[in-house]
C-alpha cells in the first residue's frame, strides 16, 4: 500500500513529466516558427466556420494539388500512391509566392538551393499516378487556419476580391507552421512563438 508522503511524491513526478511534454510540443512549434525558413502561398478559401471552434478558413494552395507528372521518383511498375510522406520543393516566384517545382515520395535527394525550400506533406492510400493529367491532394497540415470569433465571413468575402496569402514557417526537416495570414502587404493575424 502507497503511503501519503510516497502518493504525493508520485502526484508531483507525473504531473512534472505532464508539464514537460507539454512543454516539448509548445517549444518546437515555437522553434519552427521563430527560426524557420519563411514562405509565401496563394490561398484559396473553403469554408468560414466551426461550430465548435469558431471561425476558420479551410485553405487550398498552388501546393494543394500536384501533378503526377512533377513527381520525380514514381517506380514504373506503380499504378497508384500508398499511404505516403511526400516532399515539394517549392520556389520563390517573381512575385513573391513560391510554387511548386518537383516533388518526391518520401525525402529529396538534395538540400534545396537558396531560392528553394521543401515542404514534407502526406499523400494518402489510392491516388491515381499513371492516367494523363493525374493529380494528388498531399496534406501538410496547414489547411485550416481559427480566425478571432466574428471575423471569417469578412475575410471570406474579401479572398473572393483580391489575392491572400499564408506565411510559412518551415524547419529543415520541411515541417511547416502557419505564420501569418496577409492581405497583400498587409498582417492581418499573427500566430503567436507560444
Amino acid at each position: 500500500m502507497m503511503t501519503g508522503k510516497r502518493l504525493v511524491i508520485s502526484a508531483l513526478v507525473l504531473a512534472l513529466v505532464q508539464i514537460g511534454f507539454l512543454g516539448w510540443i509548445i517549444a518546437g512549434r515555437a522553434a519552427i516558427l521563430r527560426n524557420g525558413k519563411e514562405v509565401l502561398l496563394k490561398i484559396e478559401p473553403v469554408d468560414p466556420r466551426d461550430l465548435l471552434r469558431g471561425d476558420y478558413i479551410v485553405l487550398g494552395y498552388n501546393i494543394s494539388r500536384i501533378p503526377v507528372k512533377m513527381i520525380a521518383n514514381i517506380p514504373p511498375d506503380k499504378q497508384s500512391s500508398d499511404d505516403t510522406p511526400i516532399t515539394v520543393r517549392l520556389k520563390k516566384g517573381a512575385d513573391g509566392y513560391w510554387t511548386p517545382t518537383t516533388a518526391w515520395f518520401g525525402k529529396a535527394p538534395g538540400p534545396a538551393g537558396a531560392e528553394e525550400a521543401d515542404i514534407s506533406g502526406h499523400v494518402a492510400a489510392g491516388w491515381d499516378l499513371r492516367s494523363e493529367g493525374a493529380t494528388i491532394a498531399p496534406d501538410y497540415g496547414i489547411e485550416r487556419f481559427y480566425l478571432p470569433e466574428g471575423e471569417g465571413m469578412a475575410i471570406q468575402s474579401d479572398m473572393r476580391v483580391r489575392p491572400f496569402g499564408i506565411k510559412l514557417a518551415l524547419a529543415a526537416d520541411g515541417t511547416a507552421q502557419i505564420k501569418a495570414l496577409v492581405d497583400g502587404d498587409k498582417t492581418l493575424f499573427e500566430e503567436p512563438l507560444y
